[in-house]
């Protein structure tokens, strides 16, 4: 649809579509996205006065349709492809199947993928475009809307290739296509902003003033507009010698990564490795990219394999060493596609082999098998730090304990263990300058301190974890110590708690961490009213991962008994994590309030190792109150 309206064989020959009335019901059911165009719809778009014989015409386009578009369909078979339902017809492709569909999916992936991603994306989705999309039939009323769609897309496409090439320090190579892009399509504020930031730092500071000019004088003569705030903004710091204008990193950065860029093809193992510890770095600035970085990540790993090549996979896979700290993933799908590649690898591995690369396709299998109860991942870890002992390399026994401290919330009670995880992390982190894993200590201990009361130690490791955050940009560890001290004010009986939780909860969005972030304000706010026993009419809120514990409480602020006394007996046991202890709170003081002992006996079973602790506070983020207050409430129950 991209062009002249065609279509090609698996082998790329073209099938023979007939006439214009034949391509015309083609691209029409192609708009209409897979949905029936009935037929009367079809006469009315393919002619402005339908002759007598419309249908029968209609009929007849379809049936040479389905010839050209599934020659090997055998005599009198249904077609697959090209079907008559009820009143009308409808194409049965997939996206895939169609450029207009493909080039959608890489513009959309292209506008959110890292620059050197965004700018393979481009080129592949510019590739599909043979001439305006659906020439011949743009004007017609059924095509024009998708048309000028299809056309914006490509318009924003190509100033997304040259935000990408500047990102990568591709200025000069950003020019010629800016250029007529701009000539061709002269209102684009956009790309006449694109075109003079190319010339600037391709060292052409006059030619990108001029630019500014240009665009100023098209559209104030032409239109009457003045430029927007963008495009001044600009022209200002040009005239400064601004030194942002010189991009993230400066000179340094953009050179180095457009020499990397032109020398990739000769360096594609190199290149592999390189990514996934860029990933790294990458994953540390939070956001958006962080989602970016995890799929880069997973990405390089899948790109290796094919390779043959286990070790190099290996040491992919274990290039990545930033330490996680919450136990629930943020994408399941995508770490369980990396623990099964690890998993894989693992097993490819030849004898002689390292030890140390092992230790840490181990340890990533441990990390990135977050809230699971197999064993396996368990097992796992603790193979891992045993063998980074044995070598003494404390940076990969760092990444070892790390993905240890994964695999011990399997149960309530475990505080103190993730605390002397946390400590040893620490010993370990601030000889050798490990600054992630100092920051993965610090936020250790002031989780596991707070879950066994001490906070005066959680307040200095808080203290602690600003000051790192700051002075190296880890932007997530305010989001981390913000919840922190909402915890706090929960603890310390503060009337303004649950609007720390709010304002802790705004930082949370948009900070790529949806593992976190989903149902956690809610619960918060739950957990202390019930430790408070206050009112836990909560207004509508999005309980995520959470809902059947809150779902008692919400029934019972309805005043419907019976239906909180089902959806306690529903409630399943809580899954690992650094919440298990609260949501087990909730279910004991609902079983309490709705008398239902043999919930209160499984629950008491299980916060009975957990009893000098406080419940939810080992999350570092909300609590419940001392889990010796529930187990003494449903104990009034059993007795």
């Amino acid at each position: 649809m991209l062009g002249p309206v065609t279509a090609w064989d698996d082998h790329g020959r073209p099938a023979n579509l007939k006439g214009p009335r034949h391509r015309a019901v083609l691209a029409r059911l192609i708009v209409a996205g897979g949905r029936v165009v009935p037929l009367g719809v079809l006469i009315d778009d393919l002619w402005p006065v339908p002759p007598a014989n419309a249908a029968g015409a209609i009929r007849t386009f379809v049936g040479a349709l389905r010839r050209a578009l599934e020659p090997d369909r055998p005599p009198r078979a249904p077609s697959r492809l090209l079907l008559t339902q009820g009143p009308g017809y409808a194409l049965a492709a997939g996206p895939d199947d169609v450029d207009a569909g493909r080039f959608g999916q890489l513009a959309t992936a292209a506008a959110s993928a890292a620059p050197g991603r965004a700018l393979d994306l481009a080129a592949a989705g510019l590739a599909c475009w043979r001439g305006p999309a659906y020439a011949g039939f743009a004007d017609e009323p059924w095509a024009a809307a998708e048309s000028a769609r299809l056309t914006e897309t490509r318009l924003g496409l190509v100033e997304r290739q040259a935000e990408a090439q500047l990102a990568l320090g591709l200025a000069t190579q950003a020019v010629p296509g800016l250029q007529a892009h701009t000539a061709e399509h002269p209102w684009r504020e956009d790309a006449w902003r694109l075109l003079a930031l190319a010339l600037y730092r391709s060292g052409r500071q006059a030619d990108a003033l001029t630019v500014v000019g240009q665009a100023r004088a098209r559209l104030g003569d032409e239109l009457g507009l003045d430029p927007g705030p963008r495009l001044a903004a600009l022209e200002t710091s040009l005239l400064r010698h601004d030194p942002a204008l010189d991009g993230p990193g400066g000179d340094v950065w953009a050179d180095t990564a457009a020499a990397y860029q032109q020398a990739a093809p000769a360096l594609a193992r190199t290149r592999l490795e390189a990514a996934a510890t860029l990933a790294g770095s990458l994953a540390l600035a939070g956001g958006p990219r962080l989602t970016d970085a995890m799929s880069q990540r997973l990405a390089s790993i899948e790109a290796a394999e094919p390779l043959g090549d286990p070790v190099l996979t290996a040491r992919v896979i274990g290039n990545f060493d930033v330490p996680g700290i919450w136990p629930v993933s943020d994408d399941p799908v995508l770490a369980g596609r990396i623990v099964a590649a690890a998993d894989r690898t693992l097993a490819a591995l030849p004898a002689g082999t390292s030890d140390a690369l092992r230790a840490r396709v181990l340890a990533t299998i441990a990390l990135e098998s977050r809230g699971s109860r197999d064993p396996r991942p368990g097992q796992a870890a603790a193979e891992a730090v045993a063998i980074a002992r044995r070598l003494s390399d404390p940076r990969l026994l760092a990444f070892a304990l790390a993905g240890e401290f994964m695999q011990t919330c399997y149960r309530p009670g475990l505080a103190a263990a993730r605390d002397a995880i946390g400590a040893e992390i620490l010993d370990l982190a601030g000889p050798h300058g490990l600054v992630n894993f100092e920051v993965m200590g610090h936020l250790i201990r002031l989780q596991a301190r707070s879950g066994l009361g001490d906070f005066a130690a959680a307040d200095g490791h808080a203290a602690a974890l600003d000051d790192l955050g700051e002075r190296h940009e880890r932007p997530l560890v305010a989001v981390f110590t913000a919840w922190y001290r909402a915890l706090r004010a929960a603890v310390s009986g503060a009337g303004d708690a649950e609007a720390r939780y709010r304002q802790a909860a705004q930082l949370l969005d948009g900070a790529g961490m949806p593992g976190v972030e989903h149902g956690l304000l809610p619960l918060a706010l739950l957990s202390h009213r019930v430790w408070r026993h206050q009112p836990t009419n909560l207004p509508s809120m999005n309980w995520g991962p959470y809902r059947p514990w809150a779902q008692p409480w919400l029934d019972l602020a309805r005043g419907d008994q019976p239906a909180a006394a089902t959806a306690l007996r529903r409630c399943p046991d809580p899954p690992p994590g650094l919440l298990t202890e609260a949501l087990w709170c909730l279910a004991a003081r609902a079983a309490v309030v709705l008398g239902d002992a043999a919930t209160a006996r499984t629950a008491c079973d299980a916060l009975r190792p957990a009893a000098a602790e406080i419940a939810g506070a080992a999350s570092g983020l909300l609590t419940a109150g001392p889990v010796q207050a529930y187990l003494t409430d449903a104990q009034t129950l059993l007795s």
